[in-house]
């Protein structure tokens, strides 16, 4: 494999918070956005419109809660796991397209992104290394 094909596979198989926000909230990109952490985990919060998947549950539960050839973006709790990736795994093996959301809950949340909670949506400022006000990223 050369560098051209292995970014551009990164491309077609990954997103970023940034990208799954926008996607969002633009109504572009229909996809199915699942959280495939813990019930503890789901509790604390996710990502609004998140359904809910723990990875083991995937190959059992999955095309009783996803249509059959629905595009997946999978997200755990960040960088430091490798949750979604073990979820993403789970749905291409049942034929679904997927990617995985790179940065998960933890980078979602430093962006200063809405967080669903039992008691509503949670804001937190935006993580000025990662977001820094007035700037774009623009990549």
């Amino acid at each position: 494999m050369n560098a051209l094909d292995f970014f551009t596979a990164r491309l077609t198989f990954q997103t970023d918070v940034s990208d799954v926000q926008a996607a969002l909230a633009g109504g572009a990109d229909r996809f199915v956005l699942v959280d495939s952490r813990s019930d503890a985990a789901w509790a604390q919060g996710h990502l609004p419109g998140a359904v809910h998947l723990p990875t083991a549950e995937i190959a059992a539960r999955a095309s009783t809660l996803i249509p059959a050839g629905s595009n997946v973006v999978t997200y755990c709790w960040g960088p430091g796991c490798n949750g979604a990736t073990r979820a993403a795994a789970e749905f291409a093996r049942l034929g679904y397209p997927v990617r995985e959301m790179l940065g998960g809950i933890e980078y979602w949340t430093r962006e200063g992104f809405p967080v669903a909670t039992a008691t509503g949506e949670l804001v937190q400022p935006a993580d000025p290394l990662t977001a820094p006000a007035g700037i774009a990223c623009a990549c």
